[in-house]
Parts: structure tokens; sequence; C-alpha cells
């Protein structure tokens, strides 16, 4: 069996005094939808930042300023290379993207720029072909290209930070909490985009409060709580456990 493309081990996280993430560990496989569940203040976008390095960037300003001391510890493994302590912009290079909440668009920029800038990295033509590829994905998008970022609903904004995301051309792509706040329709929606964008060859982790949206479409999944693993088990299993059911799928 081969090893997993990403491998968090005995991760922790501390803000001052107060854990964050309290010596955690879980593992995601190539090719997965995995879903990381928990409430308010579990701990789920620390261990997203922390993932895609931004963890580094909060501890310098933090520094700076003489605010919040930030404190990492652990082991974090993206194709067995040791990355805790990599850049974020490096990561992003290695194809570890991470897809924020609450839509972290340009707004005074159309959709398409929004999209062009993503992909500064890349060729022009790489660029062009990944944007093409998150139209056929999200074709609402296509008659919205030239409309400013900020006047677009919540489930746009939501297509378009994917989208950016998915134009920087991610191996392994991190959704924190993409459904936070959406009508449910629209969740159904970007749930099922999920799969396509699994069909690209991209793995995906993502963090949720309420799974049920999400439960057709993930391999697996984990619940976190104080930042401490509770429990973990496949979809069925998820489904199947009452405390699970209660507390995150509203059954």
């Amino acid at each position: 069996m081969s090893e997993p493309m990403l491998q968090v081990k005995d991760l922790m996280v501390f803000y001052e005094n107060a854990l964050a993430i309290n010596n955690l560990s879980f593992h995601v496989n190539e090719g997965e939808i995995l879903v990381v569940l928990g409430s308010n203040s579990a701990g789920k976008t620390t261990l997203m930042n922390t993932i895609s390095g931004l963890i580094w960037d909060m501890k310098k300003k933090e520094d700076r300023k003489g605010g919040t001391r930030i404190t990492v510890m652990g082991s974090i493994l993206f194709d067995q290379r040791e990355i805790l302590t990599v850049k974020p912009t490096e990561r992003v290079k290695m194809g570890i993207v991470l897809c924020q909440e609450r839509h972290p668009v340009f707004r005074e920029s159309h959709v398409l720029e929004n999209l062009k800038i993503s992909g500064y990295l890349n060729p022009k033509k790489v660029t062009k072909q990944r944007i093409e590829q998150v139209f056929e994905l999200f074709p609402p998008l296509i008659r919205l290209k030239s409309r400013r970022a900020g006047l677009l609903s919540g489930g746009e904004q939501q297509m378009l930070a994917i989208g950016i995301a998915l134009v920087a051309g991610p191996r392994l792509l991190l959704m924190d909490e993409p459904l936070l706040g959406l009508a449910p329709m629209i969740q159904a929606d970007l749930a099922n985009s999920m799969v396509r964008i699994r069909e690209q060859g991209i793995t995906l982790l993502v963090t949720e409060q309420f799974a049920r949206p999400l439960l057709p479409v993930v391999d697996r999944g984990y619940v976190v709580e104080n930042g401490m693993l509770v429990f973990e088990g496949t979809r069925k299993e998820l489904r199947e456990n009452p405390e699970i059911r209660s507390g995150y799928l509203g059954i």
C-alpha cells in the first residue's frame, strides 16, 4: 500500500498559553475527499492554516507587533517530505493550495481578473487552460466574468474562491468551511463540484461544522473537538454513529 499524500503527526499549536491543536495525528490518501468535522473553535481553521503554512505568516506579524505568541510543534509530511517550516509560497508550488472561508476574493477586480491573478506563477497558456476548466466546473461564472467580485452573491463568491484556488494548480486542495452560510441547494451543488474536482486528479481536504451536504461525496472523516481527534471513520461509519448523527448531521 502506498504512503499517504499528507501525514499530520503529533501536531500542537499554541496561541500564547491556549492550546488550539492538541497532539493531532491523521492522514489523507491521494485521490480522497476527506472531511474534518468540528464545531466553532474546534481548531479547524488553525489546522488548515498550519497545513497551508499561513500560520507562519501570522506568527511573523504577531512577533513584529509584539502580539500573541504562536508556537507550532509536530510534523507535517507531504509526499514524504517534512514541510512543517516550509514557507506558504513554497507549499503552493508543491501543490498545496488553501481555499479560505468567507470568500477571500479581490472585491474591486472582475471575476476574470481574479482568476488571472491566481495564475501569476504559471505560463499564460496554463493559466488560460485552467480558467476554462473553472468555467466548465462553474458555468454561472461565465456570464459573470466581467462583474466585480464584490458584487457577487455568497454562492457566486464561493464558486470564484474555489476557482481561484484551482487556477493555482493544486494537487491537494484545502477547503475551509466552503459551505458556511450558503443556501441548501447551493451547498449541494458545491458538494457535487468536489467530485468533479477529484476527477481532475485533485485530492481534497475539507473542514465543516455541518456534515449532511458533504456526506454523499466524502470517503472518510475525522471529528475534532477542542483541537483533539475524537472520532475517525468511513462515510458509512460517520453516518451510523449516533453522536455524529445528532451533532453533525442534524438527524
